[in-house]
């Protein structure tokens, strides 16, 4: 199960969903585009203020890895990579379910509420798909 995590997470890398090191984690938080804010576990305890300082206030789930940072800069391809926010809500939605089945105990509530907001984001793009489908096709209201 760790090697699958490891290989979501090279992939989300090749995929460009994935924004490693603090100052790009920062900023992908700042800019509303991470989904998922991820720490490595031997990261210090400077790069985890400044992570929590990140999420404060945003809607981004902020979780240690238990992965040491060699194991995520071989994957990622980042030397002394510690901090990496996930920018892609399937990305996450996977990456979470994965944690969740390698340490239920742990991750688990994280899982579920990234499994909600994955779901409500699927909801949303199939509710604009469908009106851009409306607008397209002069679906109208008639009143009766």
């Amino acid at each position: 199960m760790r090697d699958k995590i490891l290989n979501l997470l090279g992939l989300m890398r090749r995929a460009n969903a994935i924004a490693i090191g603090e100052t790009n984690a920062g900023a992908a938080v700042r800019g509303g585009k991470a989904k998922l804010l991820l720490l490595a576990a031997d990261a210090s305890d400077n790069a985890r203020r400044r992570a929590e300082g990140f999420a404060a206030g945003r809607s981004v789930q902020s979780l240690g890895l238990p992965f040491r940072k060699e194991e995520l800069s071989a994957r990622v391809g980042a030397s002394g990579c510690s901090m990496a926010a996930v920018t892609d809500m399937g990305f996450a939605n996977a990456l979470m379910k994965a944690l969740a089945e390698l340490s239920p105990e742990e991750y688990a509530a994280a899982a579920e509420e990234t499994a909600r907001r994955f779901e409500k984001a699927e909801r949303r793009r199939a509710e604009a798909s469908a009106h851009e489908r409306n607008k397209r096709s002069g679906k109208r209201r008639t009143n009766a």
